[in-house]
Parts: C-alpha cells; structure tokens; sequence
C-alpha cells in the first residue's frame, strides 16, 4: 500500500515537472500553455484554494483539483511534444541530487520569518 502511495506521489512530481519544462516549447498551443501555468503555479504554490485545516474539504482540492488540472494540461499537449518532455522529466529528476544547502536557505527564512513576526506581534503584548 505505502509503495502505491509513493509511486502515485513520484509519477505526480514527474508529471508537474513534465507540464513545468512543456510550457516553454513553442509548439505547445497557447490556450494549453494557459491551462499549464495555472496548473504548475497551483502545484507549487503554498497557498491552497481551501485551506488544509478546514476537516475533509481541506484536502479535497488537493485531491480533485491538481489531478484534474494536470489531467486536462497533459490532454492538451500535442503528444511528441508530451513524450519528448516526459523522458526529459524524467532523466531530470533521477539526476537531481537533493540541495542541502537551499534547504538550509529555506529553513533559515522561516526562521527569520518567524522571529520577525515574533518581534512585531507577541512582543508588543508582553
């Protein structure tokens, strides 16, 4: 079962990256492109159309709505187009090492974040 999970979550990733390297050729037409960047900006944004707190619904658009959007993306694509950066995608992420040091970057950044909003909001209270 986790196995399932994982390859569902890794052929996700690799369609994402795949809609992500399609949308700057060319020959992929303009009203696909429009459907690709609303599609991958969803995907990588922090901001949810339903916040995930709110109990079922909260991840029902993770569940409904990137699929959907990726589904109609790929749909959309001429399919050389889509098989060519399905392999590309594909050799990408099996080549990818994982980046400590942007990681370390992000953390810090929340860190920073966090220790402004500390600064500006709680410490007025006190």
């Amino acid at each position: 079962m986790l196995r399932k999970w994982k390859e569902t979550v890794r052929k996700l990733k690799e369609d994402v990256y795949t809609l992500y390297l399609a949308s700057k050729d060319p020959r992929v037409p303009f009203a696909a492109k429009v459907v690709l960047v609303i599609t991958v900006a969803y995907a990588f944004s922090p901001i949810d159309l339903i916040p995930d707190f709110i109990p079922i619904l909260g991840y029902l658009d993770d569940l409904l709505i990137l699929p959907l959007g990726i589904w109609l993306s790929i749909r959309l694509i001429p399919e050389p187009v889509l098989a060519h950066y399905r392999r590309q995608a594909k050799e990408q992420l099996h080549q990818r090492k994982t980046n400590y040091i942007m990681a370390a970057v992000i953390v810090v950044l929340w860190l920073l974040i966090g220790y402004w909003m500390y600064q500006a909001y709680i410490s007025q209270i006190d």
